[in-house]
């Protein structure tokens, strides 16, 4: 199975906006993804950002914006607590370092 090249500049993206939070950057399907105590939480899959969100933060950021998809590596296999931001909320920095 092949997966897309990560986005470098999304990769520098995420750095940015990780940097506060810290965490552990490792490579994950051949992509960026930071982990916070063992737990993936923010990465770049090709050109796209996805993010790890408790319960109540998914229905939120689903109601709130619009394009949030569900965080799909391969297809079928959907990884429920993640979903792949839009370009309005990662190419806003006020709002992707909420």
């Amino acid at each position: 199975m092949k997966f897309p090249k990560p986005n470098e500049k999304l990769a520098a993206l995420l750095d940015e906006a990780m940097r506060d939070v810290g965490g552990d950057r490792r490579k994950m399907f051949g992509q960026l993804a930071y982990f916070v105590k063992g737990n993936m939480l923010a990465g770049v899959f090709g050109d796209k950002v996805f993010l790890r969100l408790s319960g109540d933060d998914l229905l939120r950021i689903r109601t709130e914006h619009r394009g949030v998809e569900n965080f799909e590596p391969v297809a079928g296999r959907t990884m429920k607590e993640y979903v792949v931001l839009p370009e309005s909320l990662y190419g806003d920095p006020g709002e992707f370092g909420k």
